[in-house]
């Protein structure tokens, strides 16, 4: 069950969305407007998923078991966005051993094949099959299997839509390969295969998750719900904005995952909420959404009636904001100039920036201090911070947020690349176009190549940084890089600097 602190109150919009809680849970295609009812039609399943994911359960007891008898000792997920976030809150809450490998950095994707692979169960996560970061992983696994002798059948699980390509080819290769509901879509998807298998392989009891998923959304058709007054407070001007904290709560990295919902489902038409990510415990709670009891705006219950809240919670949003929840128009738009890019990188020209001790800025205009490039990012409405780096190696960094927020007076938000290009992306391109950007690269000392590809990681998560920085740049906004020379001096002398703001 889901309780939530008196604060998220009765307003205006409240009896607007108790009109409608009773069409969702019926999964009416048409809530959104005529031109959102026919993606509409076909992403609505997750309403359903806390009984129909029952379903899975015989599949994944066999799976488990067939992973003990291999002796499974390590579980590397791979996937991206709604692939891997919830898989990761679900390893935290629970407090079991999940690698997550959403990232092209060539040295965060190094560390681990350092792991014994002969113990090793790579779970391969892809909705459609064909997300470049997931291939090119999947790729790399399967030579280094290969190169140890071990059977690729033996220590690689898929999981993917019904008829993708992966589900093809994984079918050709006689690969274990569990199919998730096509009619629910990938940053909905905690409660289906998506979400539950990772979590049956590290030991999770997900039937548990299912149950507490059931028992909350049976009370989401009452009048001024929960999921009504929580998404007609976020729908409010103040809260376009919306900080989250979960650090001193049960659920580690359920913030991550709501802002990756809330952004690239709110995030278009030149509307949308923000999520803005704390990671230290701030000072005023009373505008910050928590985890915890007591707090000012409190949303307390157990982890899998909390994903189906704030999937609820979102779909309502959209319908107060009239935009189509389950779209992600700008979302490739990144993605196709990344690919252009690596299949021109030959006649790529490449640029000079200024070289500021371990830090070359490339930016529109030309300053005499690295301080002073920073300052010009504090003229939009928000700043988000994109850091092309390894977030376990590099993590240090993330405290530039906090350091920018105090000194700008503007939200910030912090996204590692390219993660963040499923999340956040979405909405820096087609939400209110009131941001900034700060990109923050790094040619790593590792060369790490994809096999079949023609080129290597350190490649592909240059032109990823590249694309979406023609994408910003394309509609005007102010973008600026910053490339580092040396990680942790370089690291050192951006944190130092924006101190001096």
């Amino acid at each position: 069950m889901i309780k939530v602190a008196p604060s998220f109150s009765i307003n205006s919009k409240t009896a607007v969305l108790n009109e409608i809680t009773s069409r969702l849970a019926k999964k009416d295609a048409n809530l959104w407007g005529e031109k959102a009812a026919a993606e509409a039609a076909i992403r609505l399943d997750w309403v359903d998923l806390p009984s129909t994911s029952r379903e899975l359960l015989p599949t994944l007891d066999a799976l488990s078991a067939w992973s003990r008898e291999i002796g499974h000792e390590n579980f590397i997920l791979c996937g991206m966005g709604g692939s891997s976030l919830a898989p990761e809150v679900i390893a935290g809450h629970f407090k079991k051993e999940l690698f997550i490998l959403d990232s092209t950095e060539p040295t965060q994707v190094a560390e681990l094949l350092k792991l014994d692979l002969e113990k090793s169960c790579i779970i391969i996560a892809s909705k459609s099959g064909s997300t470049i970061e997931t291939t090119s992983q999947k790729a790399l696994f399967e030579d280094a299997l290969t190169k140890a002798g071990l059977e690729i059948k033996n220590h690689m699980v898929i999981v993917t839509d019904p008829e993708s390509p992966l589900h093809h080819s994984a079918r050709e290769d006689g690969l274990k390969v569990i199919t998730a509901n096509p009619n629910v879509g990938g940053r909905f998807s905690a409660l289906s295969a998506f979400g539950l298998v990772p979590a049956a392989l590290i030991g999770v009891d997900v039937s548990l998750l299912l149950d507490d998923a059931e028992d909350a959304a049976e009370t989401f058709i009452v009048p001024d719900s929960s999921v009504v007054r929580v998404a007609s407070l976020l729908a409010e001007k103040e809260f376009a904005f919306a900080r989250f904290y979960d650090g001193d709560s049960d659920h580690p990295g359920l913030a991550d995952w709501i802002e990756q919902l809330v952004a690239e489902s709110t995030g278009k038409d030149g509307k949308g909420v923000l999520p803005i990510v704390l990671s230290r415990a701030p000072k005023d709670r009373s505008k910050v959404i928590t985890f915890k009891d007591g707090d000012a705006l409190s949303v307390t219950g157990p982890l899998g009636a909390q994903f189906i809240f704030w999937e609820w919670v979102t779909a309502l949003l959209c319908f107060l904001l009239k935009v189509d929840p389950f779209n992600q128009p700008n979302v490739a738009e990144s993605k196709e100039r990344t690919g252009k890019i690596l299949s021109d990188w030959k006649n790529l020209t490449a640029s000079k920036g200024d070289l500021i001790d371990n830090c070359e800025v490339f930016a529109t205009n030309a300053h005499n201090s690295l301080t002073e490039y920073l300052r010009e990012l504090g003229t939009g409405e928000y700043l988000a911070v994109m850091a092309y780096l390894n977030r376990n190696a590099d993590k240090r960094l993330i405290e530039i947020r906090e350091i920018l927020e105090a000194k700008l007076k503007l939200p910030i938000t912090f996204g590692w690349g390219p993660r963040f290009l499923h999340s956040t992306g979405q909405f820096h391109k087609g939400g209110p176009l009131v941001g900034t950007f700060l990109q923050i690269t790094s040619t790593p000392d590792l060369n790490l190549e994809i096999p079949g590809a023609g080129y290597g990681f350190e490649r592909l998560i240059l032109a990823q940084a590249l694309g979406d920085n023609e994408a910003l740049a394309s509609r005007g906004l102010k973008v600026m890089r910053i490339d580092i020379k040396n990680r942790e001096a370089g690291i050192e002398q951006l944190l130092r600097e924006v101190a001096k703001l």
